[in-house]
């Protein structure tokens, strides 16, 4: 039998213009085989998604404490995965209130989901906000990894302008911010995304490169693939079929995107090359999963947002059922009728959370999986759309962080702050930190 010879874990395909980064192998020797095996410290992951115009509460909250909870109606699709969760009621975020500055729920939802700071009222350049905690995170421990975090979404969002009562549109469109004036900009074409993740590792002759793959309209696994079958000569069997099922789904990611983008030759004048982004909006949202789970399995970062929707979205569902904008809906003044398309839009953002979860699942990294090895923060910074209200938010963990969590549970905690079990999941990952935003201290009881 072949005996496998040892890769280096940052080891990559390459070809012309082209790095593609590995997952885990076996053959990757003796310290990447120790950091998978039982009680050996593992790579943690932490991401953080958020679902805009709060969900309908009766629907979402279970009426069940501790391991016995039953899923809710809006959460039975993550069934699957119901030994894997937190379910965390009564957690708020106070400084996405008013306090004197009149309306504006939407942007100071969003821009204080993850900083915890009251905004400062401007539709100019002197937005402030606050440090976000997947980039205290990134700056902690982003130089492990070739991108020290993935910033995705949906809609586009601007970083200038009034798009809430007087607040600026980088509050209603950016979850995550480096410092309290500079947002991360998040990107929503899953092309940009599959060329920045494997695409080559740097700027310098990309576009040029870029230009030839078009010409010649090649995948880059098809410029990686002689480096690819010299590999294959390296590892053992289970190395192989891993090998071939990471390219395959590589493969199967390009053709998708390549679906939406209808190519660069022969337009018409006027007529511009298609940004790549599906029309279809579940489509777009499996696309940019899929796209962070392959930044997971390869580790070319441990840290991500995603955005569903930018906060206030008026985003219409017609392949649901709903024709109506989000926003409006959620306006629905007890109105049964849109309680019931509410219903709606909430349950299909977490069947496409349990798909992504499910695409974690499958990933294995010796004895865990991706998804063992994650913890990924579901929610919104309103409760109840009607309400505007920001406290008992809609808040979920999924992952058991490496074993730091104990899962298969819903925690009703009195008022706290959702800073709280920021500091406690990023005291998990390796980063200590005294305070994030209005934080007061750990959240208790998250590991039994």
């Amino acid at each position: 039998m072949m005996k496998a010879r040892p890769i280096s874990r940052r080891a990559v395909l390459r070809g012309a213009g082209t790095a593609i980064a590995l997952p885990f192998l076996e053959a990757m020797g003796p310290p990447a085989l120790a950091s998978a095996a039982a009680g050996a410290p593992r790579t943690k992951r932490l991401a953080f998604l958020y679902i805009p115009n709060g969900v309908h509460m009766d629907d979402w909250r279970p009426k069940e404490e501790g391991p016995a909870f039953r899923l809710p109606p809006t959460l039975e699709p993550l069934r699957p995965f119901r030994d894997k969760l937190l379910v965390l009621s009564g957690l708020e975020q106070h400084n996405s209130e008013a306090l004197g500055d009149g309306p504006g729920d939407h942007a100071r939802a969003l821009c204080c989901f993850l900083t915890g700071v009251h905004p400062l009222k401007t539709d100019g350049a002197n937005i402030h906000v606050g440090i976000s905690a997947d980039q205290v995170a990134a700056q902690a421990v982003g130089e492990q990894t070739r991108l020290a975090s993935l910033e995705l979404g949906i809609d586009r969002g601007g970083q200038s302008g009034n798009c809430d009562s007087g607040y600026s549109c980088a509050y209603s469109s950016n979850i995550s911010w480096r410092s309290p004036t500079t947002p991360m900009a998040k990107e929503i074409n899953p092309r940009a995304v599959f060329d920045r993740l494997f695409a080559g590792f740097g700027k310098k002759g990309t576009e040029a490169e870029q230009r030839k793959r078009d010409l010649y309209r090649k995948s880059i696994l098809d410029f990686a693939l002689e480096d690819a079958q010299q590999l294959r000569g390296r590892v053992g069997l289970n190395d192989r079929r891993k090998l071939d099922e990471y390219l395959t789904s590589l493969r199967e990611v390009e053709k998708r995107i390549a679906r939406a983008d209808l190519g660069k030759a022969d337009l018409p004048p006027g007529v511009t090359r298609p940004s790549g982004v599906p029309q279809d909006y579940a489509e777009h949202v499996r696309l940019m999963f899929e796209l962070m789970a392959l930044s997971f399995q390869t580790d070319t970062t441990r840290i991500a947002t995603f955005m569903y929707a930018n906060e206030g979205s008026t985003r219409p569902y017609p392949s649901i059922g709903v024709p109506e904008g989000h926003h409006d809906l959620s306006h629905h003044g007890g109105d049964r009728r849109k309680h019931e398309k509410l219903k709606k839009i909430n349950r299909l953002h977490v069947e496409l959370l349990a798909q992504l979860l499910g695409r974690l699942q499958s990933i294995r990294e010796g004895e865990h999986s991706v998804l063992d090895n994650t913890t990924l923060v579901y929610g919104s910074g309103i409760s109840d759309g009607d309400r505007h209200n920001h406290d008992d938010l809609p808040v979920l963990v999924a992952g058991t962080g490496a074993g730091t969590l104990k899962t298969g549970r819903h925690i009703a905690y009195s008022p706290r702050p959702l800073n709280n079990l920021y500091l406690s999941l990023l005291d998990r990952f390796g980063v200590k930190t005294d305070r994030l935003g209005d934080s007061t201290g750990r959240l208790e009881n998250l590991d039994g």
